[in-house]
């Protein structure tokens, strides 16, 4: 296996810059899952990594091998990249073993050797006794498990997932989520995943790259982009985290400041050396958010919508201090929350969004 080294790669079609100066080091081994929203340029990272679009500047290098530069790029077939596709892309008139085997065939590999690495790719995707099957004689998963064995019969150092999970229903994907993690612990793979499903990026990434507009937004572990995004976007894009104006009043020990919103005062966590300023925003999840007993600290908020869950309600509010900012809070039901009405609600934790670049 191989880690992938991107540096300061930008890609650009016409007059737009589908991917912006981004550098990402993959070490050997790791699953990165790359995450965000439609046009952010995740797909043309992938296509960039994968040899089928020639950069525009920066480099890349797959283990120590540079594949592509301003001046030159690698073939895909020359890359040692394995890729698992979306939709498959299975022939249908071919059996499994056909399917897997077919690189090795058109690179002319001895038969028998051919065969003892399809049925042992097919062994590693637990698909063994399937070989003689064609593709509409398998479920969704076990299509999806041929396409990754297709993909590591050819012994890549490199592999790359585009959204493989995108044309499966909820119970699958979830089966197919520990076939993943199961397979990456087996192999040791060095493992790229391109997807918009923040749950999948979640339970399988060491790390997740988070980019925006073509930019790489901010690169962490789960629990790091949960809790302490690195800008307004991650904070907002990432488990629809809220993102609040406030005023930084003092620093606190122990990486904390003392903040006001909306008329609150709240300590909040914050990134060392933070200082008092008056145009901070705090971002806070759904369970930082309380309703206030008697007497205590909070702010007053409208309800604008109940939305029933199954064994709890989401429920959608604007505080009254400032109607244009949206809230929201998950209660176990009963509860009545009527339209309309109002709650005292009080602040109990956050994160004090960083000012200017991401350490």
């Amino acid at each position: 296996m191989a880690g992938l080294t991107i540096s300061n790669v930008t890609k650009t079609f016409g007059d737009y810059d589908a991917v912006k100066d981004v550098s990402l080091d993959v070490r050997d081994g790791e699953f990165l899952a790359v995450l965000g929203p439609s046009g952010c340029g995740k797909t043309t990272l992938l296509r960039v990594v994968a040899g089928f679009e020639k950069i525009s500047s920066g480099q890349i290098r797959i283990g120590s091998d540079v594949v592509s530069n301003a001046s030159g790029s690698v073939p895909p077939e020359k890359r040692r990249v394995g890729i698992v596709f979306q939709n498959y892309a299975l022939w249908p008139h071919m059996t499994v073993a056909e399917n897997v085997g077919y690189s090795l065939r058109v690179a002319k590999v001895d038969k028998a050797v051919a065969r003892q690495r399809v049925a042992d790719a097919l062994s590693l995707v637990n698909l063994d006794g399937l070989a003689d099957r064609r593709p509409a004689n398998l479920s969704g998963g076990q299509r999806q498990r041929v396409a990754l064995a297709r993909c590591l019969v050819a012994a890549p150092s490199l592999v790359l997932f585009d959204e493989p999970l995108a044309n499966l229903d909820v119970h699958l994907r979830a089966s197919m989520e520990d076939e993943f993690a199961a397979f990456h612990k087996r192999t040791g793979t060095t493992i790229v995943y391109i997807t918009h499903d923040q749950a999948e990026a979640m339970a399988l990434a060491d790390r997740i790259a988070v980019m925006d507009h073509g930019r790489l937004a901010q690169l962490a572990t789960p629990r790091d982009l949960y809790r302490e995004p690195a800008n307004e976007m991650v904070a907002s894009f990432i488990a629809q985290g809220i993102v609040l104006p406030a005023k930084i009043m003092s620093a606190e020990q122990g990486g904390h400041v003392r903040a006001e919103v909306l008329g609150q005062e709240v300590v909040v966590r914050c990134r060392p050396g933070e200082q008092p300023r008056a145009d901070a925003k705090i971002c806070i999840r759904p369970p930082d958010l309380e309703i206030a007993g008697k007497g205590e600290a909070g702010f007053d908020a409208t309800v604008t919508r109940a939305i029933y869950k199954g064994g709890a309600v989401r429920v959608e509010l604007s505080p009254v201090l400032q109607p244009d900012l949206h809230l929201h809070v998950e209660r176990p039901e009963p509860g009545s929350f009527e339209p309309g009405s109002q709650i005292r609600l009080k602040i109990t934790s956050g994160w004090l969004i960083p000012n200017g670049k991401p350490a």
